[in-house]
């Protein structure tokens, strides 16, 4: 028997970048019957952990040179580059194997966020992942994003719905983002959650406890912000009817969890190529077409560049709350 080629696909970050490598981990390992090795960022290990068409998740802390023997040692046939950085060049240059990578449109991008010309592809990120692999012989088997929850993920529910006093059906609200210009502002959530009919259930990292505890304030909310491990928020976002969200890793998240979702879109725009990949009748956008400035970074700021953040503060929260609200009845 032929051993099993050996393949590297390497994504360092961020969570819902890795979240949406999982249809190209899914299709080479099946389609290739290979061994998959996929390189990370330690931070965003867990990720992956329970992925079942992954064989080794390798991770570093900040240089390629952490892992430079041991990667060298396995003597790999193939690297897939998602993340194509200087991280990942370096990683091409120390194996010296055939590698793929994708186009990233920086020029695309870069001209819709400076100019008036839009240039960019009518095609999601991972639809642009597939074209990348197209030389090693794998299509798009078009079942999604994976997101693999631990095997006691209904005993965690139970736990966390019993530890919160959490009743059926509830909203799960995604008040995190990396960057400001992504947020809502607190404002908007508390609107939200006082014009919904069910119970709301803040999620967040740490980063985000003061805003918590404002809207917490506020509101009739459920705040588990920075309580809850990813799996944690994940499962309960599996059980929601509903995610109310900004474009985050979260998003990406209740995608692979088939999760009926709400997205609302401040400084980056879906045309970018990253809105929810799932069926468009499990999602809303929600997001101010209206402005000159917008997209104002391919990215996002730690402030609104004009000063106003209209981007948020002028999003319609009627349609915010029909779109919930159309989930929820479902």
């Amino acid at each position: 028997m032929a051993e099993k080629k050996k393949i590297l696909i390497i994504r360092f970050s961020s969570i819902g970048d890795i979240v949406l490598t999982t249809p190209i981990i899914r299709a080479v390992k099946t389609q290739l019957d290979a061994e998959l090795h996929f390189l990370t960022k330690q931070s965003f290990k867990n990720l992956l952990a329970n992925n079942p068409y992954i064989d080794k998740i390798w991770t570093i802390e900040k240089k390629v040179d952490e892992l430079k023997d041991r990667l060298q040692a396995v003597g790999y046939d193939q690297i897939i580059d998602l993340h194509k950085n200087l991280r990942s060049k370096a990683i091409k240059r120390m194996l010296k194997v055939p590698y793929v990578d994708f186009n990233k449109i920086n020029i695309q991008k870069w001209l819709a966020v400076n100019t008036p010309i839009n240039r960019l592809p009518d095609k999601h990120i991972v639809d642009r992942y597939f074209e990348a692999i197209t030389a090693l012989n794998v299509t798009n088997d078009q079942q999604g994003l994976d997101f693999t929850l631990p095997t006691d993920s209904d005993t965690t529910l139970n736990n966390i719905k019993k530890l919160y006093e959490i009743n059926l059906p509830y909203v799960c609200i995604a008040i995190g983002a990396s960057y400001l210009t992504k947020r809502m502002p607190n404002e908007l959530v508390i609107e939200c959650i006082d014009r919904l009919k069910v119970p709301c259930v803040l999620i967040g990292g740490p980063a985000e406890k003061e805003d918590a505890k404002l809207i917490q304030e506020k509101t009739a909310c459920v705040n588990t912000v920075g309580a809850l491990s990813i799996d944690e928020s994940a499962t309960l976002i599996k059980h929601a009817a509903c995610l109310l969200t900004p474009d985050t890793g979260m998003m990406h998240i209740a995608a692979a969890l088939n999760t009926p979702q709400v997205t609302v879109w401040g400084n980056t725009i879906p045309a970018f190529g990253m809105y929810p990949y799932q069926s468009k009748e499990h999602y809303r956008i929600i997001e101010n077409k209206e402005l000159s400035c917008r997209p104002c970074s391919k990215l996002g700021h730690q402030s609104c560049p004009k000063g106003h953040f209209k981007c948020m503060q002028q999003l319609d929260s009627e349609k915010i709350i029909e779109g919930i609200n159309a989930f929820i009845d479902k």
